[in-house]
Parts: structure tokens; C-alpha cells; sequence
């Protein structure tokens, strides 16, 4: 993968919000409902080539396709694989349980995703290649002639398609992560192949701890994620680590995040993750501090530091100046060449949800990209 040699490169988390009529086909197909599938596939295509412009319109780098075919980052696997069945009941947050009025209040205004999550009832076995064909030939045929450096395509992670589509089948927890590591292994071999950059999603390695494990301690989550890493390098085996990054993040949700576990207790296991690049939280109130974590982190010297340096929860967009301080901080310590400039988490996480304004969210991109240039300036 491309990185920052003689200027800070920009990118960002993967997903960007839907606009319509994409997002209602997406909430209408989720839902059971009738959609024309050649009209979607169209519409798809279309909109892939939109988004991947307004990407590179906004000074971006490393673009991708938005995940526009997908209803959410973590589901959308159970549309392509036989296995998953009926509906699960939903996690609360722990640190929402600890405020039932902001709850209760989040709740009313549709805050949280009302998407499929269905239960693991039998073996997983891949059923239908086709819409992974199709994401890599949209965001490859979007990407010719636009002027992106690089384009990358978000995968779901054993671990984090463990968290959302529950386990009734398999026999232990480690045995149904080997199956969905088995199951995503090809997408990941296949999207190496098209020439693009993976993304591997693993909010588990983190949010986790607060929603799927909520009532262990802390050693025994990190016990969990721990195996969580060893089956996503398993699957990982015929993919090199200079073409992956990883993801980690503690739930792209407005909340009060009291029981997110410190990015210091997770160094330990993000020191054995194959991917070259780690991307987190490091500009919302609750993680901006903890870049005096990944200076003391004693990382392997072949990682790269992604560190979000524009918030995705909220619609204030963020000074370029704010934004360059944020990358220099990591640069100062890490080098300017293991830093590339990207985001808390995702703008679009599921489809039809979030509080980011579309227009608002390209703001944002093109605020990160004038931060990184007032960044290069200074640290080149």
C-alpha cells in the first residue's frame, strides 16, 4: 500500500452515508421487502462512482467505495452465506445501561440501528460470490481515471461478525470464529487480488469488551481478543501485511463511553496483529488523551499509525489547524512516515443511521485533507 514518503497521505475509516434512493433499497432489502435487483445493482454502481469523486474532490488519497452495497459493516455477510436465521436480541452498551434516561431519550430518536442481526443456527457456508464481484468491479471501475493515490475496500472481521451474528450452532465460541474465518478468508484473498488495499473492521477488539463481554473482567476479554487476532491472521495467511489495515474502535455512537477499556490495556494484543497499519479513536473526548498510549506502545517499527483525526459523531467540522496538530503529534513520536491522517470510525455505518450530514461529512474530508497539507508543510 501507498504510504505518506513526502507528504502526509489522508484516508479515512470506509463507510460514507447512503443517499437516497440507495439507503431506502438497502433498509427495504434488509427488511424482506421487494427491490428490483437490477435497478439496486445500477443504482450501486452509480453511486460507488459519485462517492469515490467526491472523495478525491475533497482532497482524500486512499478512497473507497463507501460501502454503499452493504447495509452495515458487520451484517452483510449474512446475505452472502447460508447459516444465519431469524433475529437476535440487541446489547446495550454497558455504559448506556449506566444512564436509562439517555437511554431511553436515544432510543425515541432512532439512534440505534433497527437492521437484521440474525443468529448463527448452522454451518456458515459462502452461497453467493457475486456481490463481492461486483463491490471490486464498482469501486475499480470508479477509481479509473479520477486521480485517487489508492483505493481500499472494507472487510468484516471473524471477530466483529462474531460480536453482531450470535452463536447458536457451533459447539464453542473459538470453533464458530474458525468457521468465519474459513468463511471470509476468500473475500480477503480476493479483494488483495483486484489490487486494492483490505480493511479489516474490528471494532471487537475493542467495543467489545463493553457490549459482547461485557460481564467478564478485563484479562478475560482480552483473552477473547486475543484468539479474535489469531484466526483473523490465520485467515490472513496468503495476504501480505503491507497490503492490510486494521480497524479497532469502541462503538461510533454519541454516548458516554465510561466503560470503554483504555487503549494501553490493548497494546499488548494489537502488538500480534498482522495487518501493517492499525487505525483508532484519537480525537473524540474520550480517546483524544490516549496518544500518550501509542507513544509508550512500543509497536513493532514495520506498523503505521492511522489515528482518526476528525470526529465522526458529531457535525462541528473540525479547523485544519486542530486537524495538523492531531497528525504531528503522532509524527513527532511514530515518524512521518508511519502516520497516515484518518478518522474516528466510519460516517455511514449502517445504512439509513447516523448524525453526520452527508454535505457535512465531505466537510469534514476536506478539512482533514487542508490539516494534513498544513501538517506536510511543517513536518517535511
Amino acid at each position: 500500500m501507498r504510504l505518506s514518503t513526502d507528504r502526509i497521505l489522508t484516508t479515512h475509516v470506509g463507510s460514507l452515508p447512503r443517499p437516497e434512493p440507495l439507503g431506502r433499497m438497502l433498509l427495504d432489502r434488509d427488511a424482506g421487502k421487494p427491490v428490483d435487483a437490477a435497478e439496486f445493482e445500477t443504482t450501486v454502481k452509480a453511486t460507488v462512482s459519485d462517492v469515490v469523486r467526491q472523495q478525491v474532490d475533497a482532497g482524500i488519497d486512499i478512497v473507497s467505495d463507501g460501502e454503499m452495497s452493504k447495509i452495515g459493516y458487520a451484517t452483510y455477510i449474512k446475505d452472502r452465506a447460508s447459516g444465519f436465521s431469524g433475529d437476535s436480541p440487541r446489547r446495550v452498551p454497558a455504559d448506556l445501561e449506566l444512564y436509562p434516561t439517555y437511554l431511553k431519550a436515544a432510543a425515541e430518536r432512532r439512534e440505534s440501528p433497527t437492521i437484521q442481526r440474525p443468529i448463527c443456527t448452522a454451518e456458515v457456508k459462502l452461497t453467493d460470490n457475486a456481490p463481492l464481484e461486483r463491490d471490486i468491479a464498482n469501486l475499480t471501475a470508479a477509481l479509473d481515471g479520477v486521480g485517487a493515490t489508492e483505493g481500499f475496500m472494507n472487510a468484516a472481521s471473524p471477530g466483529v461478525i462474531c460480536a453482531f451474528l450470535p452463536n447458536e450452532h457451533y459447539a464453542t465460541e473459538d470453533d464458530y470464529l474458525e468457521a468465519l474465518a474459513a468463511l471470509m478468508q476468500p473475500e480477503y484473498e480476493a479483494i488483495h487480488a483486484a489490487g486494492l488495499v483490505i480493511q479489516l473492521d474490528c471494532p471487537d477488539l475493542a467495543m467489545a469488551r463493553h457490549m459482547q463481554y461485557k460481564a467478564v473482567s478485563d484479562e478475560e476479554f482480552l483473552a477473547r481478543a486475543d484468539a479474535h487476532i489469531e484466526v483473523l491472521n490465520a485467515a490472513l495467511a496468503n495476504v501480505p501485511a503491507e497490503a492490510t489495515r486494521l480497524h479497532l474502535c469502541w462503538g461510533n455512537y454519541e454516548g458516554p463511553h465510561v466503560c470503554d477499556i483504555p487503549a494501553e490495556k490493548l497494546m499488548p494484543v494489537l502488538r500480534k496483529v498482522k495487518a501493517q497499519v492499525i487505525s483508532f479513536e484519537a480525537s473524540n473526548p474520550r480517546h483524544a488523551h490516549e496518544w500518550t498510549d501509542w507513544r509508550d506502545a512500543n509497536l513493532p517499527d514495520d506498523k503505521v499509525l492511522m489515528p482518526g483525526v476528525i470526529d465522526t459523531v458529531s457535525n462541528f467540522v473540525e479547523h485544519p489547524k486542530l486537524v495538523a496538530e492531531r497528525i504531528c503529534r503522532f509524527a513527532d513520536f511514530v515518524g512521518r512516515e508511519r502516520v497516515l491522517a484518518g478518522t474516528d470510525c466510519g460516517f455511514g455505518t449502517f445504512a439509513g443511521f447516523g448524525k453526520i450530514d452527508p454535505e457535512i461529512c465531505y466537510a469534514k474530508l476536506k478539512t482533514l485533507a487542508e490539516g494534513a497539507e498544513i501538517a506536510s508543510q511543517r513536518l517535511w
